[in-house]
């Protein structure tokens, strides 16, 4: 490389840079809703978090007729 001219690496350089750009980058997936679907199906704690839910949600309507009344 010592009795390479700058010309010369730069050609060099500049085709391996060449190379480098017209290689296509990995494809990463589309992130996507559907990807999401069934993730947490049989989880317990999933289960859990939506019981919990349903009792606040179930709570806050009682509140609500009382409020009403």
């Amino acid at each position: 490389m010592i009795d390479t001219t700058l010309e010369q690496r730069l050609t060099l350089l500049e085709g391996q840079m060449a190379q480098l750009l017209t290689q296509s980058p990995p494809q990463m997936p589309k992130k996507d809703w559907r990807t999401t679907v069934g993730m947490f199906t049989n989880d317990p704690v999933m289960k859990e978090i939506q019981e919990e839910g349903r009792k606040i949600r179930e709570a806050d309507r009682e509140q609500a007729k009382h409020d009403l009344a």
